[in-house]
C-alpha cells in the first residue's frame, strides 16, 4: 500500500501562485509515474500535470507555461508550482501515483483563486 498527503492549497488572488506537495509513505519502492489531478463539483476528474520516473513531464494545455510538476525522490514527494492562478484553476487537487500497475489517490487540498 502507499499513502499520499498533499498540502499547500489555499485561497489566492487571481495572478498569485501556490506550491502543492504530496508526500508519499508505505511500499514506495517501484512507484512510476506521478501526477496532479484536479476536480470541480459536476464535472470529472481531470489530469493537471504528470512526471514520470525518469522526470519526464507531461502537462493539460489550460496550464502549460503557468504550473510546474517536480519531484524529490530522496523525499518520495512531487511538487506542484502553480503560478498565474485563475479563478478557473480553482478546483480539488489531487495527487496520484502509480506503482506495479496499481494507481493510489491522495484525500485531495482545496485550491481556491478569487479576489
Amino acid at each position: 500500500q502507499v499513502q499520499l498527503v498533499e498540502s499547500g492549497g489555499g485561497l489566492v488572488q487571481p495572478g498569485g501562485s501556490l506550491r502543492l506537495s504530496c508526500a508519499a509513505s508505505g511500499r514506495i519502492f517501484s512507484i512510476n509515474d506521478m501526477g496532479w489531478y484536479r476536480q470541480v463539483p459536476g464535472k470529472q476528474r481531470e489530469l493537471v500535470a504528470e512526471i514520470d520516473s525518469v522526470s519526464s513531464t507531461n502537462y493539460a494545455d489550460s496550464v502549460k507555461g503557468r504550473f510546474t510538476i517536480s519531484r524529490d525522490n530522496a523525499k518520495n514527494t512531487v511538487y506542484l508550482q502553480m503560478s498565474s492562478l485563475k479563478p478557473e484553476d480553482t478546483a480539488v487537487y489531487y495527487c496520484k501515483c502509480l506503482r506495479l500497475g496499481r494507481a493510489y489517490w491522495g484525500q485531495g487540498t482545496q485550491v481556491t483563486v478569487s479576489s
